[in-house]
C-alpha cells in the first residue's frame, strides 16, 4: 500500500505552500466550502493518549472522552498549529464544548459553530445552506477572500470526486489484499488528506483489487469511530473481516453527489442525504434498514457496535435497533470504550465469543 502521511507532515505541507488549517471537531461540514477558501480541514476525533484532566476541569465526567479529549488535547497545545476551529453541534456534547470554547475556555484561533438540522425536508437542505452562507461570511471577514461560485463549485465537485472514490473503497473491501488496519488507515485518511491527494493513494490501491475475495469472518462494525484502534488489529488475530461499515467517521460519510448549481445548496443536499445517522436525527427505522441492506449486499454475518461510552445519540438508537437486527435473523453485540484507555481484555474476549457464534 502506498505510505499515507501523518497528519502533520500535511499540516505542515499544505501551511508552508500558503494555506491555513481548521481543526473541525466531529462530524458533518462541507470540505468544498473551507478548501474554497484555501483552509485545509484536519478533523480531531479525540484524540486519544492525552491528559484529560485538562478538559475534567471544566466538562462533567459523563461527557464522551471524544469531548473530553479533544478539550484537554487544546488546551495542552495540540491545536497551537492551526489557525481556526469548527465544531459542528451533531449532539449536546458537541454543542457543549462550542460554548465553552466561545464564551469561557477562548483559544487564540477564531471558532466557529455549525448548527446541523435534524430531518432530510427540504427546510432542512435550506436550514444548513444558510448556515453554511453564514460560515463563508466569516471567513470572509477573516480572510479577506470571498470566493465565487464558481471557484466553490469547483472545490466541492473535486470533494464529490474524492468521496466517489472512497465509496468505491467500501465497494471493493473484500477483493483488496489489506488487513483491517490497512484498510482503516486508507478510509480515515480522508479525515485529513487534500481530496486530490486522497485520491491519487486510494487510486493505486484499488488497482491492485482483483477477482478474488479475502477470506475472514465477515461483519459490519458500527459505532463512532475505531478509537482506540487495536480493536482492529484484535479482528485481524480473530480471522474477522470488516466488509461493511456503519462507523460515524466512514461509514456515514459517503456523502452523495448534490444536485443544485448554487454551492451552499448542493453542499447542504450533500450531507442531509447521507447515510442515516443518529447526530442527524435519523429515525432507527432508516437506520435499521440501512444496516440491513448493507449487511446483505457485502454478506456480513453479525454487527459489532463499537460505541465511545457516554454517547447519547448512539446509546438512544441501541436497544430498538439491535432488536430489530435480531428480529431479522442478523445477529450484533455491544461493546463500549473510552478512545483514552487501552482496549479491555474484556472487550476482546466479548467480541471473539460473539465472532466464535456466527463463524
Amino acid at each position: 500500500m502506498p505510505r499515507i502521511p501523518r497528519r502533520t507532515e500535511v499540516i505542515s505541507e499544505f501551511k508552508s505552500g500558503g494555506g491555513k488549517v481548521a481543526a473541525v471537531l466531529p462530524i458533518h461540514y462541507s470540505r468544498g466550502l473551507l478548501r474554497s477558501f484555501g483552509i485545509l480541514p484536519v478533523e480531531v476525533w479525540g484524540p486519544p493518549r492525552v491528559d484529560v484532566s485538562y478538559g475534567g476541569a471544566h466538562l462533567q465526567p459523563y461527557v464522551c472522552s471524544i469531548v473530553h479529549n479533544a478539550l484537554s488535547f487544546l488546551k495542552t497545545g495540540g491545536l497551537d498549529i492551526v489557525d481556526f476551529i469548527l465544531v459542528p453541534h451533531a449532539c449536546d456534547s458537541l454543542q457543549g464544548l462550542g460554548s465553552i470554547l466561545l464564551d469561557f475556555v477562548r483559544p487564540k484561533q477564531p471558532v466557529f459553530p455549525l448548527y446541523l438540522p435534524r430531518g432530510t425536508r427540504g427546510e432542512d437542505v435550506d436550514f444548513l445552506a444558510e448556515e453554511f452562507r453564514s460560515l463563508y461570511d466569516s471567513l470572509s471577514e477573516l480572510t479577506g477572500k470571498r470566493p465565487s461560485e464558481e471557484e466553490m463549485l469547483e472545490c466541492i465537485r473535486r470533494e464529490e470526486k474524492a468521496d466517489s472514490v472512497l465509496a468505491e473503497l467500501h465497494e471493493r473491501r473484500s477483493n483488496l489484499d489489506l488487513d483491517n488496519m490497512e484498510f482503516y488507515r486508507l478510509i480515515r485518511s480522508r479525515e485529513f488528506l487534500p481530496a486530490e491527494v486522497f485520491m491519487e493513494i486510494a487510486s493505486k490501491v484499488l488497482e491492485t483489487a482483483t477477482d478474488r475475495e479475502r477470506g475472514g469472518i465477515p461483519i459490519l462494525l458500527s459505532g463512532i469511530v475505531p478509537e482506540p484502534m487495536d480493536v482492529l488489529n484484535v479482528l485481524d488475530g480473530l480471522g474477522a473481516i470488516v466488509v461493511a461499515d456503519d462507523m460515524a467517521c466512514c461509514g456515514r460519510r459517503l456523502y452523495p453527489a448534490g444536485l443544485g448549481e448554487d454551492p451552499f445548496v448542493r453542499a447542504a443536499e450533500r450531507i442531509v442525504h447521507a447515510p442515516p445517522d443518529p447526530t442527524l436525527g435519523s429515525p432507527i427505522g432508516e437506520r435499521l434498514e440501512h444496516i440491513l441492506s448493507l449487511a446483505e449486499k457485502r454478506g456480513a454475518r453479525g454487527v459489532i457496535f463499537y460505541d465511545v461510552k457516554f454517547c447519547e445519540p448512539e446509546l438512544f438508537d441501541l436497544p430498538n435497533l439491535r432488536k430489530g437486527l435480531k428480529d431479522a435473523g442478523l445477529p450484533s453485540v455491544t461493546v463500549e470504550v473510552d478512545i483514552n484507555d487501552d482496549l479491555p481484555h474484556q472487550t476482546i474476549t466479548r467480541i471473539g465469543a460473539f465472532l466464535e457464534v456466527i463463524e
